[in-house]
Order: C-alpha cells, then sequence, then structure tokens
C-alpha cells in the first residue's frame, strides 16, 4: 500500500476525509486481526455505461437488433434484476448518488454544465474515499461529470464567447484543476472528463495531460444523431471515435498493473458510449442491425469483455466483484430507431432519458461476484444504484459514519442469498419541477405527465398510449409495466397516500 504518512502534502479538506477513513479502519483492526484466516477483500469494478436503455442489453430484450454477447455472459455468470434504477433520467445526478449513497435531488437536479464546478462538498463522504480507508487502490478511467474548480486555472478576466465558449488561452493549462476525482477519495484518473463537453483534451490526475490550442471543430457527421459538443477549447486533432477505444486500453493497462499486488483494488469505468456523439470506431461500423447507435453499444459490449478478459488474464477474476449499469434511459435518437430498425431501446418500458416514466431511469443493472453472487439468478427486487454505498460498504466491513450514505440500503443479503429487497420506495427526480413516487408496485407521478423528452407525435397512437386530462399519473407496474392504463382518476386515495409519503421521503433519509 502506498504510504500516505506526508501529510503535508495533502490540502486540509483530504486530510479530513483521509482521517476519517483511517480512523474507520483501525475500528476494525481488532476484531479482523483476531479472525481466522479472514477471506481476502474483493477487487471491486463498477462499469457505467452512459445513456443505455433497458432493452439494449438483449439478454433482456427477446427482439433486440443489437448484439451484447459479453453483457449477457455478465448475466449468466452474476445475477441480473429487473427492476433496477439510477437516481435520475440524467447524468450528473445519477453519478453523485451512486459514488455517495444520497439521493441527488437532495442537493440538486440538473447536470454539470461545461467548466461547471464540483458537485461534491468537502466534507461528503464519497465510495472510493470509504474504500481507501479499507486499503484500496482506487482508479477512475472514463467520463467524470461531476465538476472542477476551473476558476482555480482560469486566466484574469477570460470569459467565454456566447457562440464558441472559451477561447484555449483562457485557462493556464500548466496548473492543477482542484475539485476533481484525486480530491474526492480517488489515487488516479484518466479520461476526457464529459465526452461532448470541452477541453477535448486527455486528463491525467489532476490537470490536462496536452493543453487544447484550438477551438472545437467536427467532421461532417456522425453515425446516429447530432454531435451536441459544446463549443470550446481542443487539442489540435482530436478524434472523438478515439476516446472509447484508448479508454478501454487504459483499463486494461490498470488491472494489468495490479497483477502480484497484495493491495485491493476499486476502478470506476464510466463509459463515454453510447452517449452522443454516437461515434463507433470504424471495425464497428455496420456490425448491428440498430444503425450506429447499434454500432456504438455492441462496441460497449466489447469494452465490457476486455474488461472481463483482462480481469481473468492476470488472475482477479475469482475474487472480483463486477457490477455493472447505466446512468440512466437512451437518449430521444431511440424514438426513431424504433421506425427505421424497429429495435426499442427501452425495450418494454415508457419514457427515455430525462423523463419520469419507467425508460428514463430503469437501467440494466448486472452483479458478478464468484462464490457469493449466485450464477444465472434474476432478481426482481427493486433496487437503486444510490444502495451500491452501503451495500459494498457492508461486502468490504466498512462502517459507514453517522450522517453519511443517507439514502442509501445494504442489498449484500439480495445480492448474494437472492433475498427479498429491503427497499420499497424511490423518489425519481429529473428537474426541480417533476418528482415521481415507486413504492412497492406503484408509481405515481406528482407532475402533469412524465414526459421531460418530447415524444413524437406518432408514437402515442402507434403504441396504444391514449393523451389524459389528469393532473398526475398513477400505475400499478405489476399489471402495467408499460404505463398504458392511468389509474390516477380511478384511485384518488392511493393517489393521497403516495403523496404524503413522497412528501415524507423528501423530508427525511434513510434511517440506520
Amino acid at each position: 500500500m502506498r504510504s500516505r504518512l506526508v501529510l503535508s502534502f495533502f490540502p486540509l479538506p483530504r486530510l479530513a476525509r483521509l482521517a476519517r477513513g483511517l480512523l474507520a479502519a483501525a475500528a476494525l483492526g481488532g476484531s479482523a486481526a483476531a479472525a481466522a484466516s479472514p477471506a481476502p477483500p474483493p477487487n471491486i469494478v463498477i462499469l457505467y455505461a452512459d445513456d443505455m436503455g433497458y432493452g439494449d442489453l438483449a439478454v433482456q430484450n427477446p427482439d433486440s437488433k443489437i448484439r451484447t454477447p459479453h453483457l449477457d455472459r455478465l448475466a449468466r455468470e452474476g445475477m441480473r434484476f429487473t427492476d433496477a434504477h439510477s437516481s435520475s433520467g440524467i447524468c450528473t445526478p445519477s453519478r453523485y448518488a451512486l459514488l455517495t449513497g444520497r439521493f441527488h435531488w437532495r442537493k440538486f437536479h440538473g447536470i454539470v454544465q461545461s467548466f461547471g464546478p464540483p458537485s461534491f462538498d468537502a466534507a461528503e463522504l464519497t465510495l472510493p474515499e470509504l474504500l481507501r480507508g479499507r486499503g484500496y487502490r482506487t482508479a477512475c478511467i472514463g467520463k467524470w461529470h461531476l465538476g472542477w474548480d476551473w476558476d482555480a486555472i482560469k486566466r484574469p478576466g477570460a470569459k467565454a464567447d456566447p457562440k464558441t465558449g472559451y477561447a484555449p488561452d483562457a485557462f493556464d493549462w500548466s496548473r492543477p484543476i482542484p475539485g476533481g476525482p484525486l480530491d474526492h477519495g480517488f489515487d488516479s484518473y484518466f479520461g476526457d472528463d464529459v465526452p461532448n463537453f470541452p477541453p477535448y483534451a486527455w486528463f491525467e490526475n489532476d490537470r490536462v495531460a496536452t493543453p487544447p490550442t484550438v477551438p472545437l471543430a467536427l467532421t461532417p457527421k456522425t453515425a446516429e444523431g447530432a454531435w451536441e459538443a459544446r463549443p470550446g477549447p481542443m487539442v489540435a486533432g482530436w478524434d472523438f471515435h478515439a476516446v472509447m477505444p484508448r479508454l478501454t486500453e487504459r483499463a486494461e493497462q490498470f488491472i494489468a498493473s495490479r497483477r502480484g499486488q497484495a493491495q485491493p483494488f476499486f476502478l470506476y469505468f464510466p463509459f463515454t458510449s453510447p452517449h452522443a456523439p454516437i461515434v463507433p470506431s470504424p471495425e464497428f461500423a455496420g456490425k448491428s442491425q440498430a444503425g450506429g447507435y447499434g454500432d456504438f453499444m455492441e462496441q460497449t459490449d466489447s469494452t465490457v469483455g476486455r474488461v472481463l478478459a483482462a480481469l481473468a488474464a492476470h488472475g482477479f477474476a475469482d475474487n472480483t466483484l463486477v457490477i455493472f449499469s447505466a446512468d440512466n434511459g437512451p437518449e430521444s435518437y431511440a424514438y426513431p430507431r424504433i421506425r427505421n430498425f424497429g429495435h426499442r431501446s427501452a425495450g418494454p418500458l415508457r419514457g427515455l432519458k430525462r423523463d419520469l416514466w419507467e425508460g428514463g431511469h430503469r437501467v440494466p443493472f448486472l452483479v458478478r461476484w464468484p462464490g457469493r453472487v449466485p450464477a444465472g439468478a434474476v432478481s426482481p427486487a427493486l433496487v437503486s444504484q444510490v444502495d451500491i454505498m452501503a451495500t459494498l460498504a457492508a461486502a468490504v466491513g466498512a462502517p459507514l459514519p453517522a450522517g453519511t450514505a443517507h439514502d442509501s440500503h445494504n442489498l449484500l443479503d439480495v445480492w448474494t442469498k437472492n433475498a427479498p429487497s429491503p427497499r420499497r420506495t424511490i423518489v425519481h427526480n429529473t428537474n426541480a419541477n417533476g418528482y415521481a413516487l415507486r413504492h412497492d408496485q406503484w408509481l405515481y407521478i406528482a407532475s402533469r405527465t412524465g414526459a421531460v423528452t418530447k415524444v413524437p407525435d406518432w408514437f402515442d397512437p402507434a403504441h396504444g398510449y391514449a393523451p389524459h386530462t389528469q393532473p398526475g399519473e398513477l400505475y400499478d407496474l405489476s399489471a402495467d409495466l408499460a404505463q398504458h392504463r392511468n389509474l390516477h382518476a380511478q384511485l384518488p386515495e392511493k393517489v393521497a397516500e403516495l403523496s404524503a409519503l413522497l412528501a415524507a421521503v423528501r423530508a427525511k433519509g434513510q434511517i440506520r
């Protein structure tokens, strides 16, 4: 384990978090030493897709036009959850919730915009901080999208142009950028921060590796949809198509570097795919039957296969807990994909990214842990990504300090014994004006509609959805997963019950 005794090199907030983790580890030291031949702690790998739909995982969509053999194998070798949810229908909030065990809406609603500030406060305990306190080597590779303190390297007087964004010389690229992964529990970071946000450059730990010197420039078209690239500084010759291959290589290299090391590791690998810009590498072009997005999804599946192969090649497969999920549902391009290719990225669900309907936040969720998680299991248990924090804390024997992971349930028995979930309730939210409550089989939408992403005029009539004039929506998902029958008017007592429960949950977190 790397020495951390030279405390003068650490900023005070990082020292406080480090001390908290070390105290938690010391509290368990006596009991751990007394145990006879304790099992080594598992390595932990979280693979996090970006804008992937429930129905893009072939094993849970019999009509899929996309092949996902590696994900399907991961599902067969572990447990597949069919009622798993991200915290939000958009990306930054879901990432925050996963890494803190706290619903995002307790703090904010939207994404971190270009050159936006950090989402985390210095005092918030994150999952990598918790694991580092238990002796883990922690690494983040991929899409961060949780903000940095850009003001620390911005040159005096620099301002963003409304059309072209910041000029390349608006920042001192030679300086470290505070507030990123290294300030919140990760020993190392490599990535591009956000694939469609500036700066278009590689980040290595706490700084930009190669200074961007030119403004954003785009090639003629993507494989599907729009570039969705915000204006701003770019490294000359930046190749969007090369991002996922480079990230995959770095993940493989990190795993290889841990071979022969006694220290357990935590790898958080948030993909930039299949998020826009949809830019599959040339070797994947035309491979699927679902257009450019399908090709990018097959590349995403290939990345999963390469990570699993690296774990096996270096002797880590049997003692590594692998989690695969996605931050939210598929982007709006999923609607024309139904017409053009006959592929439903949301599968049987209604809604897409941003929506309060199920398709916005019910996501693929797979867990593999050989010898602990039963292989080939399919669980209907209600689970949330916010529960990962408490569950992994239990898996590695790390107590959660009071006042942390406010909404996280320990689902270790659900994962390892296929037990019923202790979670009965989730509050869904994408913006300040729209909340939904899931409780048991009921979904109550405290808004006139669960739609945030525009629904094309042709979609509802073609799929049996009638317009409604009610002030909200209520569905019994056990009988109506596709959300065709709005029961809001028929069951006013249930609406009142769930409305009161929504208010209560919003006022109070999980009691531990």
